[in-house]
């Protein structure tokens, strides 16, 4: 994964300046949806445009960052083709990858702290999709997608 698309809320400021450096410094090339300062800001354009982003293939996957994550999630989940994870520790951030092939990572900045959620970061961009029998259930909550985007 090269490419990676990054936004949070005033909450996740921070730890987001903290994500772009990271991750320039190893090379990856990162877009940037704010927000750009501590200024209290809605998030929920901000985590569909970095779901958008996503699944339009300018990014290879993305990350949003807020308080809790929760509402981050949640946002960027109502963009199709995302699938959102909210991980604030190293198993579901490996999980999220190996067996739902999560292509949003949420952070609760309020929650843990950076070097925790650096090792998240890590894990999640590190871990590949199984495949095999959890293909199957990803194909699943896709079927669920579409069934509902044509209600």
């Amino acid at each position: 994964m090269s490419r990676i698309a990054i936004g949070s809320d005033h909450a996740g400021f921070a730890l987001k300046q903290h994500f772009i450096a990271v991750l320039e410094g190893a090379g990856l090339d990162v877009d940037d949806h704010g927000t750009h300062s501590t200024q209290s800001v809605d998030y929920p354009p901000i985590c569909a445009a970095v779901g958008r982003t996503v699944r339009d293939g300018r990014a290879d996957v993305g990350i949003v960052i807020g308080g809790s994550g929760q509402g981050e999630q949640l946002a960027a989940n109502k963009v199709h083709g995302v699938r959102a994870a909210l991980c604030n520790d190293l198993y579901t951030a490996r999980m999220a990858r190996a067996h739902n092939d999560a292509n949003v990572l949420s952070i609760g900045a309020r929650v843990i702290g950076e070097a925790l959620a650096e090792e998240i970061l890590m894990i999640f961009l590190a871990t590949p999709f199984e495949g095999g029998r959890h293909e199957r259930r990803v194909d699943q909550i896709t079927a669920i997608e579409s069934a509902e985007s044509a209600r």
